[in-house]
Formats: C-alpha cells, structure tokens, sequence
C-alpha cells in the first residue's frame, strides 16, 4: 500500500518526520518497507497484512495514525446535492448469501474527460495510471476510503435493471481486458435485465464499459462475500485492487459513505446531477460484543496495565467499550472484522500499548527431564537391540488405505478400523490416518522382494491415530517390524525357525528394559497363521502381536513373496514402556550353589506352554529361581493329539546349600503337582548338577 504523506496529513495532523513515522507504524504492525521521493512529496510503502482490510486505504491508515497519537481524525467532507430525480435502475439481489447489501445512485450529464491535476498526481503516486475523470474517481475513492466502486454506462443498462445472482452453466462474459472468459457456475455475476454485465467484486464487462461518449452514469456500491469474490478470482486467474479488497473483506455499513462520496466528486468534476440512492441491504451487519478479562490482558501480556489505560485504547481504535468489575465489554466496529476473540482484543492493546514496554522474559514450561531424557533412553535401547538383531529402520508416511481392513481381514469392531480420514489425501491409497503399521511394513517387503531382496528385516517407530470421535484423534506410539528370510538348499543346516528368531529379537528388547514377567498366548489376530503366531503379554498385560502373515493374505499383496514365509510384530510401545520398572533393582551374586532339574511332559496339543510355565511358577516355594523351556517336540513316540514340552528349573537357597535329598523330594512333589493341573505325563526326567 502506498502513502503519500501529503494525503495522509489532510485526514490527519502530525508533526512527525518521516523515520519517526515509519518506526511508529512499523511497530503497530503496518511495517514501512520503502520510503519514496514522489512531485515534491513523500511516499510510504506499507506492508499491510492479510488480516488487515481496513489499512487498504488512506483513511484506514489515517485511523492508526490517530489512534496512535490520540489525534483527532478529519472526515473527508462533501455535498451530494440536491438529489431530485429517483433513481432510474432498479436492483434486484437474487443471491442474497453472496451479496449482502448493494447500493447505486446515477448521474446524469456528465461529460467525460480528463482528471483535475490534483487527483491525477494523487492516482500516479499510489501506482494508478489515470483514464478519465469518472474512472479515476472510482479509483480515487477506492485508495482514499478503501472500498471499491464501479462506474456503468447507464444507458447501456438493457431494462434499466440490475441483478445480482450466481452464473448459469456455460455462461462468458467479455471483460474490460478484451478477454472472452467462461465463468464458473458459483461466479457471482452483475447482470441487467438481458445478460452479464460484470463479474461482482473483480471485473466490469466491456458492453457497459464508460467511454468518452458517455453521458449518464450508474455508480454502484456493494458488499461481496470475501470467499466468493477469492474463488471466482482464482478461478478466472483475474487479480485486480477490486479484488484484492473484496476477498479479504470490506466494510458493509460504510460502502454508502464512499458511494456519497464519489458521486458528490463526479457532480464537482464531471458536470453531472445526482440522484437520489437506491439500497437493498438483505443482511444487515450484526454488532458483537466480546468480554475482555482485566486479569487476562496483563497475564498474556505479563505487564500491568491499568484497567482504564485498557478501554482508552480500544476506545481509540473506534470500538464501543463498556467497563464491568472484572472484565469490560468491546463492541467491534464493521471495518474491524478481524476483531473476533478476546485475544484479538489483548493484541490490539498490546500494539497501542507498545510492545517495546513489554519485557522479554522465559516462559515457565514445566517439563520433567528425567521422564524425557528416561523415555528417549529407553527407546534408543529398544532401536539399538533391533539393530543389533540384524534389522534395519524404515520410514513410511502415516497414511493408509481403508481397504486393507478388508484385506487383512480386520473385524467392524475393531477399534483399528476407526481411522480418520484425510481432507486431501495424496492418492486414493493413502486416504486415511493408519491405526496400525502392519500394512506399511507388509509394502516395504514387497517393494524390497520386486527389487530381489531375500533377506528382508525392517522395523519402524511410529504414531497411530485412532478416531475416537473428539476434536482430536488419540495417538499412540508403536513399533512394528516385519521379517522375511527365503530359505534356499544350502551346504549346511540352517538354525532355529524364523518365528523364534523374531521371538528371540522381542525378547532382547525386553530383557535391555528389565521388564518384569512377560509370556506369549495364542492370538485372534485374523490376519495371522493360527498355528504360528502368538499375543505377547508383560506382566499379563497384552502389549501385541507376533506371528507369520496367513500364506491366504500374503498372497493378495504379492504371490511370488507367499510362497516364503512372511513374519510380522507390532507392539504399542507407550503400553511397553509403561510396564518397565522406573529403577533397577540389583540383588547380591548369590553365594550358594544351584541345582538344576529338568522335566519332560506330555500334555494336550491344544494346551499353551505359556500355560505350563505359569502352573510352575505357581507352585508354593521360595527356593525355584528360574524356569525355562528348552525343548518342543511332536511326532515319534509320541501319542496323536499330545505334545512334548521339556522345562529346566533351576534351585537354589539364598542362605545355606541344599542338599540333593531335599531337591529330590521337592521336585518329585513338583512333578506330582503339575501332572495334576496339566492332566500330562512325564517323558523322562535328568539331573545336571
């Protein structure tokens, strides 16, 4: 926006010099980029921001000048005239959600010519090239009051009547450009009893265009909803000052003031006579009221201001304020649309106060070092065992398809179908926020199987988001990872199976977190091999999953990695950290011998080992140390239906040595215990000291 000082001091005394006054409206907000030597004057370049309608003027400026050295405002005055005749155009708002009020008034024999010096230089230091007096008139109003005008050759007018409705399919318009343009359905158009005759708030069309043969005049002033005139703008790749105005907002109660105000200068300067104002204001401006709280402008603001200081400086800027107890009321005026919230109000005060009377200081954020810096520790450990384990990182967005639901299977119930959708989706394949990371990791080892990789070990830390209906989605922390390894004839035999592998990778992590009692359970996971898959579970809190992908699912991602197998995890991670003890507790090495006894059982194949292990911890004596599985087997010897599961558990006393005789008879009860809560028999049993 540019200022011409001289201008600028019509609507305004002050004695400042240039750098005083540009610092002063730099520091409200209306930053001065440039200073220009212009016929004998001075002009400001200002920077006014989006939010910022009002400053788009001279008049607007003149209001913060005002405000900031509680000078007073000198109104631009003017005498319309006698106002005879009524005026010959009648107007119609057809689409009153777009157009809210429009006013006209027409001037009759005029004579169309050049400008009055004065304005001409006024125009040229603003950027404007001047046309033709009625022209430059409306452009002049425009840069002194901020709201646009537009001038029609009125006896162009077919019917004498204007409408303002949206435009029809197919509908093109000639612009005063010369350009031929299709218009959008949702175009707001100015159009008289026949046809369009402008595009409202951008453009005027070329068939009513004032030329030098013009005579009489229809001036028209209308407010236009911002978000119309910036689509149609958009659309129609058309920018102009009408425009720029208009789509962040003008003032609806005043647009008649520049209506007046421009008529009254043609009546001077084009010779016409005036008639009297036509009006049609279907939505009237509502006036708001916001509370302000005394005690919250001076803590966001962290100074004291005094309760009175407050509504002086609201009442400056030209709002209705009204003083309570506690709080005082702010009534915004209409050129103020940005003025909606308490907190607009405070950064008003703020800005006129002076923000360099506002001390820097440190905001107060209370933050626990130790749970940060103990969470980010315990994450790192969890990363570096998984690395350790011959896994390497991936990185994937955080979107998803809602179709893979279906895809693996995944219930209606289930709370990882609750996923938010996304506005504007990248591709139809990522249109929602992912619930879980399995079907991420499931495309990295397809994309890495495509490129020949037969060794794939992947894992990822990332968020979920779950829908739970609230203004925000819940989030949580998980780590997923997906393992796939091609086994291929080799000279020598390969290890373990890949599902302990993986299991043993878990475990790793776990034992790095020292977290207490953990187990693995058969699982409901649908999209899992129902023999080769498992819950795991810390201190009998389900924290996820592990288990091969169905060879069935797998396939519909890629049937070339189906016929290996495919294993996959996914633990919440934030539940997992939850569990792990906040401190470690150490115990002395113990000084006393152990003895080890190991025992075999047959029991049903249906019964879980998780299962056996926890009827063995149960049994009522402090002297089992530790008990763990070393063996699984079914086939040979034994029965159809049943399994072998052989434990070690180890003895041992913290305060004296145990004898063999004592060990034996407490194992030979043990064992007689857990044949008992199993109904399983024992195989065979050895010692090992």
């Amino acid at each position: 926006m540019r200022v011409p000082i001289e201008w600028l001091k019509e609507l305004v005394d002050f004695s400042l010099s240039t750098e005083e006054l540009g610092l002063k409206l730099t520091m409200i907000g209306l930053e001065v980029e440039g200073v220009e030597e212009m016929n004998g004057d001075t002009v400001l370049e200002v920077n006014v921001t989006p939010n910022r309608p009002d400053c788009l003027s001279i008049l607007g400026i003149a209001r913060e000048v005002s405000a900031l050295l509680n000078a007073p405002l000198k109104f631009p005055e003017w005498s319309v005239g006698g106002e005879a005749d009524a005026c010959a155009v009648v107007v119609e708002i057809a689409d009153e959600d777009l157009c809210h009020r429009y006013a006209g008034r027409d001037i009759r024999g005029v004579t169309i010519k050049e400008s009055p010096g004065w304005m001409r230089k006024r125009l040229e230091k603003c950027g404007m090239r001047p046309i033709n007096n009625v022209v430059d008139i409306t452009n002049y109003v425009l840069l002194e009051m901020g709201h646009p005008l537009h001038a029609f050759d009125m006896d162009k007018l077919r019917g004498k009547k204007i409408r303002v409705e949206r435009a029809g399919p197919g509908q093109k318009i000639k612009t005063l450009d010369g350009t031929d343009r299709s218009l959008p359905d949702d175009a707001l158009l100015i159009e008289d009893a026949e046809g369009p005759l402008a595009v409202a708030g951008i453009m005027g069309g070329s068939e009513s265009e004032v030329k030098e043969t013009t005579r009489n005049i229809f001036l028209e002033s209308a407010y236009f909803v911002p978000s119309s005139v910036r689509r149609t703008s958009k659309a129609l790749g058309l920018k102009t000052e009408s425009a720029y105005r208009f789509e962040r907002g003008t003032d609806i109660q005043f647009l008649d003031k520049a209506l007046d105000r421009a008529a009254s200068l043609m009546a001077t300067h084009a010779g016409g006579r005036v008639s009297k104002k036509v009006d049609v204001y279907p939505r009237r401006f509502q006036e708001t009221r916001i509370e302000v709280r005394y005690g919250q402008v001076n803590k966001i603001l962290g100074v004291s201001v005094s309760h009175d200081e407050m509504v002086m400086i609201v009442t400056r800027l030209g709002m209705k304020a009204g003083q309570d107890t506690t709080f005082f009321t702010v009534s915004p005026p209409s050129f103020r649309n940005d003025i909606q919230r308490e907190i607009d109000v405070i950064e008003e005060i703020a800005r006129f106060y002076g923000y360099n009377r506002i001390p820097v200081t440190v905001p107060k954020i209370p933050v626990s070092q130790e749970t940060r810096e103990l969470r980010y520790d315990r994450i790192s450990a969890v990363k570096e065992s998984l690395r350790s384990s011959g896994f390497s990182e991936a990185i994937n967005y955080s979107f998803m398809s809602y179709e893979v639901f279906d895809v693996l299977k995944i219930g209606e119930r289930d709370r990882r179908r609750k996923a938010l959708a996304l506005r504007n989706p990248i591709n139809a394949g990522e249109s929602h926020l992912r619930t879980t990371l399995v079907p991420s990791l499931l495309q990295n080892l397809i994309y890495n199987f495509s490129m020949g990789a037969r060794d794939v070990k992947l894992f990822e830390l990332s968020r979920v988001f779950i829908d739970t209906g609230g203004p925000l989605p819940e989030e949580e922390h998980h780590l997923g990872a997906v393992y796939f390894h091609e086994r291929t004839p080799s000279l020598w035999q390969e290890g373990a199976p890949d599902f302990y592998v993986v299991k043993g990778a878990i475990e790793a992590f776990l034992d790095k977190l020292r977290t207490g009692d953990r187990s693995f359970s058969p699982t409901r996971e649908p999209f899992l091999h129902p023999g080769k898959s498992c819950d795991i579970l810390v201190s009998g809190e389900k924290i996820g999953f592990l288990g091969v992908m169905h060879p069935d699912i797998l396939e519909k991602f890629s049937s070339k990695a189906s016929r290996s197998e495919a294993l996959v995890f996914e633990i919440n991670l934030d539940r997992l950290l939850s569990l792990v003890p906040r401190a470690v507790k150490y115990v002395p090495i113990p000084r006393y011998p152990r003895i080890d006894r190991d025992i075999a059982l047959i029991v049903d194949d249906s019964l879980p080992a998780a299962a056996v292990m926890e009827q063995l911890k149960s049994y009522p004596t402090d002297l089992i140390e530790e008990i763990s599985i070393f063996d699984f087997y079914k086939g040979k010897n034994i029965p159809e239906g049943k399994k072998s599961l052989a434990f070690t558990l180890r003895y041992r006393a913290k305060e004296r040595t145990l004898t063999d005789s004592e060990i034996e008879e407490l194992h030979a009860n043990l064992v007689n215990y857990i044949t008992e809560k199993t109904g399983g028999t024992v195989r065979g049993a050895m010692f090992s000291p």
